[in-house]
């Protein structure tokens, strides 16, 4: 008797295992359906999706939609994007915002492309080589094919345009899947 209670209670034992087992192999599955998926979700969309995803840069989205440049800012890249926010396009005089994404679309695309940097340049790259070439600033060429000088002031970097307009970067290493995105309060005019 004592001989077939040890059988039973070894078999029982057993099965738990086995059962438990398997149980936790489908936990793990399951975990790791879970953990692609929410990585997948956390994983950061293209340049234009990032921007589309925050109030702040609206009037930006709607200018690279008028320019027409959405596909090629989600292209491969990586790109560094110099994003200036509502408030910045607010600084421009009253109207040039819906002229330039109504009729003047050349000038918008011509300006959008001066605020677009090849390769993902983060904040401590670019604050390095502002250090390195000294008091006359950084020289940066835009995919426009204009260029920007970078210099730090009181510790920001603040981006010098071809009119002698500033922007100071206000945000640094905003992460989209094919590059970075730094924040500016101004946007920059190509001359």
């Amino acid at each position: 008797m004592l001989k077939k209670t040890l059988i039973t209670g070894f078999t029982a034992v057993s099965a738990l295992a086995l059962v438990a087992c398997g149980a936790e192999a489908e936990t793990e599955d399951a975990m790791t359906d879970d953990t692609m998926v929410a990585e997948e979700a956390a994983a950061p969309g293209t340049i234009p999706e990032v921007a589309s995803g925050d109030e702040t840069f609206s009037t930006l989205v709607a200018a690279v939609t008028a320019a027409n440049l959405g596909e090629t800012l989600s292209g491969e890249g990586p790109f560094t994007v110099f994003a200036p926010t509502n408030d910045a396009f607010g600084k421009l005089p009253e109207g040039t915002v819906e002229t330039l994404t109504t009729t003047d679309t050349d000038t918008l695309t011509s300006i959008l492309t001066y605020h677009v940097v090849e390769g993902a340049v983060d904040a401590a790259t670019l604050t390095a080589a502002i250090e390195e070439a000294g008091e006359a600033g950084y020289t940066i060429t835009t995919v426009g094919g204009g260029t920007l000088t970078a210099t730090l002031v009181d510790g920001a970097v603040v981006l010098t345009d071809a009119t002698g307009g500033t922007a100071t970067v206000t945000a640094t290493n905003v992460e989209a899947s094919n590059g970075l995105i730094h924040v500016i309060d101004t946007v920059l005019m190509p001359g």
